[in-house]
């Protein structure tokens, strides 16, 4: 048997077998009379068909059979003995295939082809200078918080003028040159003035009293499955309605009025006397949202530097044999335009990928088992104390993390998270790191920015 390499260029390769008749023939023959060994055919005894018959009935088959898996063991064979980094899976070249003559051919030679993993050149030093932003908590922030939980757990009432927090109850009605058409759409429904788009839409709809008439055109002012509900048809019909103007009559002002801070309010919050006044609610909602905004911080500031190595890394993919990869390999079945859609999407995760497996390598960046069952038990603890459940006994606790990390599913994720948190240690090594605090507001709009690359 022999295998042959040929570069097409850096990022795509060819093999090709040669297996000739002494490389399979005796697989085959031990096939057939093992084979033979389990036939039974009508006026033949178990075990004793002729091997002439035994050949024509399935001896083509076995040959396939056999020499796709001397096939499958030496490629893979090669490219691990020859140490390729390859993407995707080795491709037989179609009109290989086709030509074979499994009757009569005694010699067989079979290509495919390679999608070859680019080198990844991509180091971090103090060079670098990386933006760490940390969101400041503001008492503003805390009271509005403080209102929104109050909300959730006040009750409805009725109010005069209408808020823009409140909900509207009221008819959508057609017109049709500035009037109510008589065979036009009309529903009774429900408008949360919150959904609409923007603030310049929404003061149509405050200050508002019972039996004031709103005139609009509803698919101006939100997204397509508000205003299917406003209206009361299929999300699939309302784009009928682009253009169309609409009366909305109010009937009924609901507002949410907030739940009043006493000792029964923090109890359905916390639990039982846990916490006793606004300001010890406040210092709570402080620590949790500074948790949460440095996590999302954490993450923010690790976009930062994957951006940056993969702008130092340059990465090129081989982009034609990936594309025809993942048309065949794709579980579900995909469409050239879903692909091309799709693909640079695809591309980027691979590239970091590649970047990040080098790093681990570089860096010998490992996660042990015994990390990550402490890792487990930490969530475990924090899980119980959110709940205000008491401390458990250890050896139990390490039961608890090792029955979750049965889960491979689980593992993998708790893995992953323990792998990223190394990667982020790493990057504050490497990197010079520039601390920023910033609003909350702008925040968001950074995180938006990277987020719609």
């Amino acid at each position: 048997m022999e295998v042959i390499k040929k570069d097409i260029d850096q990022l795509n390769a060819e093999l090709t077998i040669k297996i000739s008749e002494t490389d399979y023939k005796e697989q085959v023959n031990a096939s057939l009379k093992n084979y033979r060994r389990q036939a039974s055919l009508p006026g033949f005894r178990k075990g004793m068909v002729p091997m002439g018959m035994i050949r024509k009935m399935v001896g083509t088959n076995i040959l396939a059979e056999e020499i796709n898996k001397m096939l499958s063991d030496k490629l893979y064979q090669y490219i691990n003995d020859e140490k390729l980094n390859i993407l995707g899976n080795p491709m037989p070249k179609e009109s290989d295939e086709a030509a074979i003559d499994w009757e009569n051919q005694k010699d067989f030679e079979f290509t495919y082809e390679l999608g070859i993993a680019p080198e990844v050149k991509a180091e971090l030093s103090e060079k670098d200078k990386v933006e760490k932003y940390s969101v400041k908590v503001t008492d503003k922030m805390i009271d509005e918080q403080i209102l929104e939980i109050a909300k959730r757990y006040g009750k409805m009432i009725d109010a005069e003028v209408s808020d823009e927090e409140d909900m509207l109850y009221g008819k959508f009605e057609e017109l049709k040159g500035g009037k109510v058409a008589e065979d036009g759409l009309s529903n009774g429904t429900v408008l949360n003035i919150r959904t609409i788009d923007k603030s310049s839409n929404q003061k149509k709809f405050i200050n508002q009293k019972v039996g004031d008439v709103i005139k609009i055109k509803p698919l101006g002012i939100a997204e397509e499955q508000y205003v299917a509900a406003w209206l009361g048809v299929d999300k699939k019909e309302v784009s009928a309605y682009k253009g169309v103007e609409f009366q909305f009559t109010i009937e009924k002002i609901n507002r949410m009025s907030p739940a009043e801070l006493n000792q029964e309010f923090f109890d359905k919050i916390y639990g039982k006397d846990s916490v006793k006044s606004k300001e010890e609610m406040s210092e709570r909602l402080r620590n949790e949202m500074e948790a949460s905004f440095n996590q999302n911080a954490e993450q923010l500031f690790e976009r930062e530097v994957q951006d940056l190595l993969m702008k130092k890394a340059k990465l090129k993919l081989p982009d034609e044999f990936m594309k025809k990869w993942l048309m065949t390999a794709n579980e579900k079945p995909l469409t050239k335009e879903q692909l091309e859609e799709e693909y640079d999407q695809y591309a980027e995760g691979i590239k970091w990928q590649l970047i990040e497996n080098k790093i681990i390598r570089d860096n010998d960046i490992k996660v042990e088992r015994e990390e990550i069952v402490n890792h487990t038990k930490g969530m475990i603890m924090q899980q119980l104390a959110s709940m205000g459940q008491g401390d458990m006994e250890d050896s139990e606790l390490t039961d608890t993390a090792n029955r979750i990390l049965e889960n491979q599913e689980e593992a993998r994720r708790l893995y992953d998270q323990m792998y990223q948190t190394k990667m982020r240690a790493l990057f504050k090594e490497k990197v010079k790191v520039k601390e920023k605090e910033i609003s909350y507001d702008d925040f968001l709009k950074l995180a938006e920015k990277k987020k719609s690359k």
